[in-house]
This record gives structure tokens, sequence and C-alpha cells, in this order.
């Protein structure tokens, strides 16, 4: 994905779609905010859908380089969770990362092949903190829990942070992510 214009579309597109939601853009506004034709738009997309799970793809991208890349060689389980989850945190409430929340906003919009792409996408991402929350109970760093249950947790206090923290809001991102991380590890330490 290196063309630099088709990565532009992606971000213009994922902007308006964020902002108004998948259904209520169309494939018109897109290409008035790319300045191109819908004929020129259709040249590097051929349909809405494949429109948005390429911006899907795009934000796991970013996502895996982001935050999976960076925290995938700490050896400490406990260490590495804590990474991901301020990383993660950063992601989410960064204001060009509208590929990530459209993943989460949009996750059911898709359709038959491309949402298994995506959600296949996102297992790797859910047996990965499972298994570094294996390795932190097996360690005896936190207590007994269930991995699936304590990542789908992790998940959810991570993922739903795009719907209510507010960039311009009393809560600086340092102190939303050490906050977070403060709230979700302490809970877990023996």
């Amino acid at each position: 994905m290196g063309d630099k214009r088709y990565r532009e579309i992606l971000e213009r597109a994922a902007r308006l779609i964020y902002r108004h939601g998948y259904e209520a853009t169309s494939m018109q506004d897109i290409a008035e905010s790319c300045g191109l034709t819908k004929a020129g738009l259709y040249h590097h997309i051929r349909t809405k859908e494949a429109l948005l799970l390429a911006i899907m793809d795009y934000g796991m991208d970013l996502f895996e380089e982001m935050v999976l890349a960076k925290v995938g060689d700490i050896a400490d389980p406990v260490a590495r969770l804590r990474e991901c989850m301020a990383r993660n945190l950063a992601l989410v409430t960064h204001d060009p990362s509208k590929e990530v929340t459209i993943i989460l906003h949009e996750h059911q919009t898709l359709t038959g092949a491309a949402q298994r792409q995506i959600n296949a996408r996102k297992k790797r991402y859910v047996r990965f903190l499972e298994g570094s929350f294996r390795e932190a109970i097996d360690r005896g760093q936190i207590r007994a829990v269930d991995p699936k249950i304590a990542a789908f947790s992790f998940l959810g206090t991570v993922l739903w942070t795009y719907k209510w923290y507010r960039a311009d809001g009393a809560i600086t991102p340092r102190r939303l992510s050490d906050g977070m991380i403060d709230l979700f590890f302490d809970g877990l330490r023996r």
C-alpha cells in the first residue's frame, strides 16, 4: 500500500466515514473530498465496501506497526501488556487514526470474505493478548484469571475510549493512559 495517492484517498474517506458514518457517506462525497470525479475515485477503488475494507486493512496496518511491532519483543508479559495498552490508547485517541476507529465503529458493516479477512486480523490481536495474560499468570505476576476474559476486558477498556475521550477535554492523553493502565493492572496484581 505504498501509493501515496491511494493512502490519501483512504485517509480522506476515513475522516468522512468517521464523521458521518458509512451509510451516510457517499462515493460522491469521498470523490469530492479527494479532488476527484466519481469515475476517478472508481479508478482507485472498485466498490464502496472495497473502500471500507481497504480503510480497515490500513487501520490494522497502522495498529500492527504502531502497537504490535513495538511490544512483541518485550520479554516481561506485564510490561508488554502495559506498553500495549499505552500504545493502543494513543492510537485510538489520536486524531489522524480515524482508520482504526472505523474498524471499531463499522465492524458489522463488512460482509462475507471482507468481514472474515478483518476478523482474522483482529483475532490475531486477541490471541496475542490471551497469550500474554497466560504467560503473566504462569509466571505468577498476576492472579489466575481466564486469559480470554482478561483479553476482552483489556480490549473493552481500550477500544471504547474513542467513544468518550475528547482530546480538547480536561484529561490529557498522558493522564488517560497512565490512569487506565494503573486502574486495569492494579486490579490484576497479587
